[in-house]
């Protein structure tokens, strides 16, 4: 995965959008006070627990700054950085390395931010059959990064758009006419991809079975309907929990035997990790 975000002309789109967005035409600051063939070192430092996630998209920063910028890293990615622990440390042009430090920040803070909530969901339900995955809940032009966070925590990823599954929800089914007669227009039209419906209730859950969905989306449905649905469903398709997912609530939920729990919080309410980046000497 991480040969494939290298090489990601989306990943690189939106990091050359960050960096016009916070250098414009030039880091003012540095270029009056700095001179331009300074050198300089610096660390980035963690200051609390967390899981490590984001280095590429460091490397990605100041490769695009300046390519003669050094990043090495020190801890692998997904790995429980600890308070005090340093992360890597940046060498070249000091202009270059200040040029980068907020949005490569940004980027390692979110995206670890992401690693680490998804770790503390995995860890509530690790001896449990069952898989906690994300969604399209994300800051727009982010979603690379932000589920590549989700597995670096040890989550897995749902679908990453409208284009890659199909995946039949509420205002399809009212548009569509109903369950079963939106399922069947899937199926006679698109025979290679699985065929995900999300349902609110039994009745749904029976609709969406006799179509032949491949997944189940049991939507904010209560423990006891999710555990009626399993037992019903009997293996024939899998299903997916999904709604107002807490960590409070995740073991519960996989409890009922569920397949898949999805959680939108993974990356819509994570918060940043916190990372600083410290300049240790310039010659």
């Amino acid at each position: 995965m991480l040969r494939e975000l290298r090489y990601s002309s989306l990943l690189q789109g939106t990091i050359r959008r960050a960096l016009q967005e916070d250098i414009g035409q030039g880091d003012i600051t540095s270029f009056l006070i700095i001179p331009e063939e300074r050198e300089a070192g610096a660390r980035l430092i963690a200051k609390e627990d967390f899981i490590l996630a984001g280095m590429p998209f460091v490397e990605e920063v100041f490769r695009v700054i300046d390519p003669a910028v050094r990043v090495t890293a020190h801890m692998p990615e997904g790995f429980a950085v600890k308070e005090g622990d340093i992360i890597a440390e940046i060498a070249g042009r000091a202009r270059s390395l200040l040029a980068g430090e907020r949005v490569s920040l940004n980027l390692l803070q979110r995206v670890s931010g992401i690693a680490t909530l998804t770790h503390s969901f995995v860890e509530r339900v690790k001896d449990l059959p069952v898989k906690i995955t994300d969604t399209r809940k994300t800051v727009p032009g982010m979603r690379l990064m932000e589920k590549y966070g989700v597995r670096m925590g040890g989550g897995a990823n749902h679908r990453f758009g409208l284009f890659d599954g199909i995946l039949i929800k509420d205002n399809h089914i009212e548009v569509a006419g109903g369950v079963k007669e939106a399922v069947l227009r899937a199926r006679k039209g698109h025979h290679l991809l699985k065929i995900e419906v999300e349902v609110r209730n039994g009745d749904e859950v029976k609709e969406a079975l006799e179509a032949g969905a491949d997944i189940i989306m049991l939507d904010n449905m209560s423990l006891s309907a999710m555990a009626e649905a399993v037992r019903f469903v009997q293996g024939k398709a899998l299903l997916e929990a999904s709604g107002n997912v807490r960590l409070e609530t995740v073991r519960s939920i996989a409890e009922t035997g569920v397949d898949i729990i999805s959680v939108g919080a993974l990356t819509h309410s994570a918060r940043a990790a916190d990372i600083s980046m410290k300049i240790l000497y310039s010659s």
